[in-house]
């Protein structure tokens, strides 16, 4: 992320509700809570909803974490 803004592109990150205070979700220009009632790791791995929040947000590229 950092390295993206020093570039000037804009951030989308996503996080479940235990992560909601975790630095990435600051940093990033745009959040979206992913995985509603499912558990942090589950939810990282909710490969249609990450991708359908990716359509939504415009993204170009899409980095694991």
């Amino acid at each position: 992320m950092r390295a993206a803004a020093e570039l000037g592109m804009r951030t989308v990150a996503v996080y479940p509700h235990e992560d909601r205070f975790s630095l990435h979700r600051f940093k990033a220009d745009e959040r979206y809570r992913v995985g509603e009632a499912r558990k942090p790791l589950q939810a990282y791995l909710d490969i249609d909803e990450t991708l359908h929040i990716a359509r939504q947000a415009r993204v170009d590229a899409i980095r694991p974490r």
